[in-house]
């Protein structure tokens, strides 16, 4: 497999990864149970969102510096 397939995955599972954090939050919260790491859990899937979907973004000025 080539790297622009794991490129277009990474982002996919971070998606799906940041969705069961929310909601695993939210159970935490009607529970009265919040804790800080529980909080942080849903920030982390984010970030690394954040990173992947900025690399995707930039891949075509990427090519057009290179000269593609």
């Amino acid at each position: 497999m080539s790297w622009n397939y794991w490129l277009l995955q990474i982002p996919r599972w971070l998606s799906v990864a940041f969705t069961v954090a929310v909601i695993l939050n939210i159970i935490a919260v009607v529970q009265e149970k919040s804790t800080v790491w529980c909080d942080v859990l849903a920030v982390l899937p984010l970030g690394l969102l954040l990173l992947a979907g900025l690399c995707l973004f930039l891949l075509p000025y990427a090519a057009r510096w290179r000269g593609r």
